[in-house]
């Protein structure tokens, strides 16, 4: 028999609670940086001024995963020793650095200008293995267990309001200025400018605005004593959550550093054009966000993980297919299977982290720091792979009589494979409570 919710008090809806909104508030600014700054900039950046190939860039945004993904297990069990306020003014500020030193990197340089700009991905990831567990423990500990599904999804709305406005914005910045910049930094440098001004925000703001919490986790510290071995004992409880974590973002990793060389190259898109046409439908997703978490509510977190993973199954393998079918080598397809993968992104992920973040309340930061780490090394298994394959198998596509188009679409390939694989797993480990 399922279990029947509790009836629970009615209470001001989170949107209209200040502390909410002033995390909500931050954690956009802080997406809109990183995607900016990762998504929008740094693969094209890297290619098109610095003149590196794919394998290069890969490489260089993989230093990036590979850092958050080492530092967020204890950043987040530092983040319940020191308060998760210090985290989230310190972590933004690293960055702000990151982001400027980047553009004084020499030129043709050599293997110091790769050994360079993998050492301020190093630097980039730490800073954001320092702000996010400490932002989704800080929001957990700002509502009530029966709101905590609610609250997930709409920090998981600011994540996809960041991508829709980086995108287009990161693009239309560099085209606006870039012309300017060309002969000094580079003519896809202004979004780096960009994203250091954002981040001085995320971190100003957070210092001024966010009430202290120190004391609070200084003594619970105390009381029960942190380790790297409770760190570890607490990630060796989860290894269901940590596989399917590990599995899934793989995936999600293996087209993350080629999305937009693969628009310019494939459908001639500029930066402006391929932001301008993200924006409407994550504009549409992060709008439905909470509809769609409360939908998740009623379906039982473990089957809106089922449903939401089948979905993006489908919109991927609808993508994927453009590899071997000419026919589907079209805008489309992506259009289509966007809306498949969107609706599944929104059914699963609030469910997946509100699980997370309720193993134990008194080590929330350990736990979703720990599946952050899983989530960032299945997307540091990926993004290289992803990025030699984009131009690896080009060749190979040519050989095969598929064209050089095969190579491009084989990140989707395996993204598509990888989700496939993290739907089946959920599908067998994933069950709802019964009484």
């Amino acid at each position: 028999m399922t279990a029947v919710p509790e009836a629970h008090p009615k209470t001001k809806p989170l949107l209209q609670r200040p502390a909410v909104m002033r995390l909500l508030i931050l954690a956009l600014l802080a997406e809109v940086g990183y995607a900016v700054l990762n998504i929008s900039t740094m693969p094209v950046y890297l290619q098109f001024d610095r003149g590196f190939g794919a394998s290069v860039t890969g490489l260089v945004v993989a230093a990036f995963l590979l850092s958050e993904a080492v530092f967020k297990s204890p950043m987040g069990a530092l983040a319940d020793r020191v308060g998760r306020k210090t985290m989230v003014v310190l972590g933004p500020s690293l960055t702000i650095f990151t982001a400027l030193a980047t553009l004084v990197v020499p030129f043709d340089w050599g293997t110091n200008e790769v050994l360079a700009l993998i050492g301020l991905r190093l630097v980039d990831g730490l800073g954001a293995a320092m702000l996010w567990p400490a932002m989704f423990a800080l929001m957990s500990d700002s509502v009530e267990d029966h709101e905590r599904q609610q609250a997930m999804s709409l920090l998981n709305m600011c994540y996809l309001l960041g991508v829709a406005l980086a995108l287009p914005v990161g693009g239309i910045v560099n085209d606006l200025f870039g012309r300017f910049l060309a002969d000094f930094s580079g003519a896809r440098s202004p979004s780096l400018y960009l994203a250091a001004l954002l981040f001085a925000g995320v971190s100003l703001t957070a210092f001024l605005r966010i009430a202290s919490d120190r004391e609070h986790h200084k003594a619970l510290a105390t009381e029960e004593g942190s380790s790297l071995r409770e760190l570890w004992m607490a990630a060796r409880g989860i290894p269901e959550y940590l596989l399917l974590a590990v599995v899934t973002f793989m995936g999600i990793g293996f087209p993350m550093t080629i999305i937009k060389v693969f628009a310019e190259e494939q459908f001639r898109m500029s930066e402006s054009k391929f932001g301008a046409l993200s924006f409407p439908a994550v504009v549409a997703m992060a709008l439905l966000s909470v509809p769609m978490a409360k939908i998740g509510e009623r379906m039982g977190r473990a089957r809106a993980v089922h449903y939401g993973l089948g979905l993006c199954s489908l919109g991927l393998a609808l993508v994927a297919l453009g590899a071997f079918v000419p026919a589907l080598r079209v805008p489309w397809p992506f259009a289509v299977g966007g809306l498949f993968v969107g609706f599944g992104f929104l059914l699963a992920i609030p469910s997946w982290m509100a699980s997370v973040s309720d193993i134990d309340p008194r080590k929330r930061g350990v736990h979703l720091g720990a599946i952050m780490t899983a989530q960032g090394v299945g997307a540091i298994l990926g993004a290289p792979l992803g990025a030699v394959a984009y131009e690896k198998l080009q060749p190979l596509g040519r050989m095969l009589g598929l064209g050089v188009d095969f190579g491009r679409y084989s990140p989707f390939v395996g993204c598509a494979a990888c989700v496939a694989i993290g739907w089946a797993i959920s599908v067998r480990i994933l069950r709802d409570p019964t009484v």
